[in-house]
């Protein structure tokens, strides 16, 4: 589908709500506008999902046969790369090179998953069990079978819209459930392709059925349906909390992949060269809007004022711009209500007497663009830009003198997803990876990323994993079955 065909294909959805506008955030002009599919259209969909589900034609063939099928998406991902790239390019303003680098990762999810299709596999058990009241038999033979969920809510944001996507996507299929797929309303044009290719694979109708529209609509629908039975969401920890509440009330299951705070320590015995430039592009990268974006750095006192000034000199040279625009290496925010959210918190830190060391404006020109933005002196019991998510190219830096001081500064705060400390003492570095209380820790690493290892974090940051086995596994039930011998 070429770029005209799939923006043409988006404002032609049947939708019953308001009509809700996408915004190139490089230039804050309109690319084009849908209706909001709404609750009713969640309804269609859970209804044609739980035809599929039970009518078998996805859940019931051999698993090799979905694999072939998953491995054909994964081969048209790849042959629509360059569609995929300019899709999101245009609706996340993402350079280029970021967005070609994003989808090449995207292919490869369902190649994995197909891998896993026909290797789902239960455990058997040597019963130890003696009296009771099966005393009548002295055999039992005990099994578990795993079996997938039936149909699955998967609700996606707008930072990296495909990846997160596929990566809820390939699982799912890989398991055998059918879904209710919601992208976030900024960035609808990449599933709109997406949602092409899966039936151009041989995914078979009503498996996977894709809704656009506002998340208080037709996201609210989908987790409080009754017939899904499963909910897998990525996004801000403060719209996890109410997923947990709409699904309470049919116990629906939820994976939760949510905000984060996530810190940063760098000694003085590091390769400060390294360290500061990956700490840099760590929080600057798509202008801070990732959940994993160190945006908490703590230095060794010794080297604290070099490491600052780096950070510095690094986000004042990088140049920030769209998709036309030549060098860019930095993305703009991706709607005005999310500029006016980051420089809010920018404003608030003013108020509060922070060091705005670098950066903390907005850029003069069209474009939701904030120049990466450095700041130190801030209270961390009391400031909100210290402690809250703010999704934006927003890093603050303290000082620490010890190993303790260190982790204790890291460790608080209610976030734990990803966590990075650089040092070449490897006992130091060993022993920051067992007491940093984060679902993922890197060494001497960061903005690392593997198919194959598990994603997720602890405390409010999430519940359960992606990627790799535990990836598949959240969409999977397991039943214990006996048989008296």
């Amino acid at each position: 589908m070429a770029l005209q065909s799939v923006i043409d294909d988006l404002a032609k959805r049947p939708g019953t709500g308001e009509v809700i506008p996408v915004i190139d955030p490089a230039t804050e002009e309109q690319i084009t506008e849908f209706r909001d599919a709404g609750p009713e259209a969640v309804d269609a969909a859970v209804a044609r999902a739980k035809a599929a589900y039970q009518s078998g034609v996805w859940t019931d063939i051999p698993a090799r046969q979905r694999a072939k099928v998953l491995w054909r998406l994964g081969d048209l991902i790849d042959e629509h790369a360059k569609e995929f790239a300019e899709l999101e390019s245009l609706d996340a303003g993402m350079p280029p090179a970021q967005a070609e680098m994003i989808v090449s990762t995207c292919a490869e999810f369902f190649r994995y998953y197909a891998g896993w299709c026909t290797k789902l596999n239960g455990t058997s058990y040597q019963v130890q069990m003696e009296g009771g009241v099966n005393s009548t038999h002295a055999n039992f033979h005990a099994y578990t079978h795993k079996e997938p969920y039936g149909v699955v809510g998967l609700i996606y944001p707008w930072n990296g819209p495909l990846f997160n996507a596929c990566a809820k996507v390939a699982p799912a299929l890989a398991a055998g459930c059918s879904s209710v797929v919601k992208p976030a309303e900024e960035t609808p044009l990449s599933a709109v392709l997406l949602e092409n290719l899966i039936t151009q694979a041989g995914v078979p109708e009503g498996v996977t059925n894709f809704v656009i529209g506002y998340g208080a609509t037709a996201g609210a629908a989908i987790t409080a349906h009754p017939d899904v039975e499963k909910v897998a969401f990525t996004g801000s920890t403060e719209v996890g909390k109410q997923i947990m509440r709409n699904a309470a009330d049919h116990l629906n299951k939820v994976t939760l992949e949510l905000g984060g705070k996530s810190p940063v320590l760098i000694y003085s015995d590091a390769d400060l060269d390294m360290a500061i430039m990956m700490a840099s592009m760590g929080i600057f990268v798509h202008s801070g809007q990732g959940c994993v974006c160190g945006s908490r750095v703590f230095v060794q006192r010794s080297v604290y004022e070099r490491v600052v000034a780096g950070i510095a000199m690094i986000g004042d040279n990088l140049v920030l711009g769209g998709p036309q625009d030549e060098g860019a290496m930095i993305s703009p925010l991706v709607s005005q209500k999310q500029l006016d959210r980051v420089m809010g918190y920018i404003e608030q830190g003013r108020q509060d007497g922070v060091e705005i060391v670098s950066g903390g404006y907005r850029l003069d020109r069209k474009g939701y663009f904030i120049k990466p933005t450095v700041v130190t002196g801030v209270d961390p019991a009391t400031s909100r830009l210290y402690k809250e998510e703010i999704f934006g190219p927003v890093v603050t830096i303290l000082p620490f003198d010890d190993d303790d001081e260190a982790v204790a500064m890291a460790n608080d705060t209610s976030y734990g997803l990803a966590a990075t400390a650089w040092t070449t003492n490897l006992a130091r570095a060993h022993n920051l990876g067992k007491r940093l209380n984060a679902g993922m820790v890197g060494l001497n690493c960061q903005l690392t990323f593997d198919h194959n290892v598990p994603f997720g974090g602890y405390k409010q940051s999430g519940i359960g994993k992606e990627f790799g086995y535990e990836g598949i596994e959240a969409y999977l039930k397991t039943k214990s079955i006996w048989a008296a011998l």
